[in-house]
């Protein structure tokens, strides 16, 4: 553990599909002292209808997001260097914001994440469920990941190209996290 004290938080954000799960996990296997914590492991408080919500203008701080700020505080007070938290909002929620250190963004073509996240969710799903999650998409979905992109990706530290192989994202990430830790050590 080094002297600077508390863990460096970064959390990392893209659209469904873009890899924030599979990044995370693959950052927390290679930093040293390192944590995770998974935006979907947790039952937040949030709105009922997540396309209502994208139509509202996707506000974060419709989510109560009490669970992992409890969890992330936790861990702020272990001996670790780093905290990686799978998160989509960045620094957007007003929650969790002064508890993050570097927020990065991994920047997937729409095309790309709709592929992965279709094999992802719909392995074993028949035709109409997946046509009506296509629909869905292509009818209110979009606009989510649109906003993402206007809003997020936009106050993130760092944006990573979400095309490059899995340990070509983490090496540029663990790059700029380093850079990021020397300057608050320095300071």
């Amino acid at each position: 553990m080094e002297q600077h004290g508390l863990p460096l938080v970064i959390v990392v954000a893209a659209v469904s599909g873009g890899g924030k799960t599979t990044i995370t996990n693959h950052l927390q296997e290679t930093l040293p002292e390192c944590k995770a914590l998974f935006f979907d492991d947790y039952d937040f408080d949030g709105p009922d209808d997540m396309m209502q919500w994208i139509e509202n203008g996707c506000k974060p701080e419709e989510w109560n997001l009490s669970p992992l700020v409890v969890e992330m505080k936790k861990l702020l007070s272990e001996p670790l260097d780093y905290i990686i938290v799978d998160f989509p909002f960045a620094y957007l929620h007003r929650e969790t914001r002064n508890l993050i250190d570097f927020a990065v963004f991994i920047d997937t073509p729409l095309d790309l994440a709709m592929a992965r996240r279709m094999m992802r969710d719909h392995g074993s799903s028949s035709s109409a469920d997946i046509r009506m999650d296509m629909e869905s998409y292509i009818k209110r979905g979009r606009q989510g990941y649109l906003a993402m992109l206007d809003t997020v990706k936009l106050n993130s530290d760092f944006i990573v190209d979400g095309t490059q192989s899995i340990p070509g994202i983490a090496s540029a990430i663990i790059e700029k996290i380093k850079s990021a830790k020397e300057g608050r050590i320095s300071e």
